[in-house]
């Protein structure tokens, strides 16, 4: 059963946490002034600061940190960024807790592990790709698509930041899924990401050139295709990877859709660029490559 968080309103508290790396108290700040400039109140975790682990709060202290924001009905949305040890935390989660309290509970990056975890275990949909970075210098394009997926009562129409880039034709139509490469191929076969043999899937990742090379891509893209994934995937969407040019990177998508015959598009709209779009998980959609285009189909939030 699919759970969708309520809508989003001026006025509402928003929550920032730290599961994957200490906030340092200047970040906070920026995200906080421009966070309540536009309107919402923002509630700071109780070990947002924290370095018990040198780089980060302990496992416990971030897990409660989560769990408490869960179980706080003021709280209407969760907000937090990356890092490297945001798995840490799973088996600390109130996930019964969290399905019986839905709120929005959006990031991206190393905390791809946390959302799949979330939307898998409860079937609350989660929601890639904004974070409190987002709002350190807040875009146009970052703010429509912040209001689009949170704040109307529609079915939002997914906003393009630029062209995509087609790298294999066709259409294909399934359930969101994905986030950051390297995350998203770690939890595979893993107790916290339960796939369902009879779903479809449209899959959307990401990586960044400063993180990892055109051959760390494709060691991950393996690991996908090797734990027999792409048997369910009926289209891909990359993100953004580099301002460059990378061919090696298109090599490696276009060899995944001429195996599989499915859709593979690139764009850069998502990730650790400058566009933060925001891709529900659990949600269907329908990806044409010959178009260019992505389309919901379902509305993302309950009514307030």
């Amino acid at each position: 059963m699919t759970l969708k968080p309520k809508q989003l309103s001026l006025g509402d508290v928003i929550a920032i946490i730290a599961p994957s790396m200490a906030f340092t108290k200047e970040s906070y700040q920026m995200a906080s002034i421009n966070l309540s400039s536009i309107g919402f109140i923002v509630k700071p975790s109780q070990n947002l600061f924290k370095t018990t682990y040198g780089f980060a709060a302990s496992t416990k202290e971030r897990a409660s940190d989560f769990n408490s924001m869960v179980l706080d009905d003021n709280v209407k949305m969760i907000l937090f960024g990356g890092g490297e040890v945001s798995n840490e935390i799973l088996p600390y989660l109130n996930f019964d807790e969290i399905k019986n309290h839905p709120k929005i509970i959006c990031s991206y990056s190393d905390s791809t592990t946390i959302l799949n975890a979330i939307t898998s275990l409860t079937g609350l949909v989660t929601f890639y790709g904004q974070s409190p970075r987002t709002f350190f210098m807040p875009t146009e394009y970052n703010l429509n698509s912040f209001y689009s997926c949170f704040m109307k009562n529609q079915i939002p129409s997914y906003y393009k930041s630029g062209s995509f880039r087609t790298i294999h034709n066709g259409m294909g139509k399934g359930t969101l899924i994905g986030g950051y490469l390297a995350n998203f191929a770690l939890m595979l076969n893993s107790k916290y990401l339960n796939l369902n043999k009879d779903t479809r899937y449209i899959l959307f990742i990401e990586d960044y050139i400063k993180f990892n090379t055109p051959p760390a891509i494709s060691k991950y893209i393996s690991h996908i295709e090797q734990s027999g994934f792409f048997s369910q995937v009926d289209g891909l969407l990359f993100g953004h990877y580099s301002d460059d040019a990378a061919p090696l990177l298109d090599d490696i998508l276009k060899r995944i859709g001429d195996r599989y015959d499915i859709p593979v598009v690139r764009c850069d709209d998502f990730g650790h660029g400058i566009n933060n779009a925001i891709i529900p998980i659990g949600i269907t959609a329908t990806l044409d490559a010959d178009k260019q285009s992505i389309q919901f189909h379902e509305m993302l939030m309950e009514n307030t």
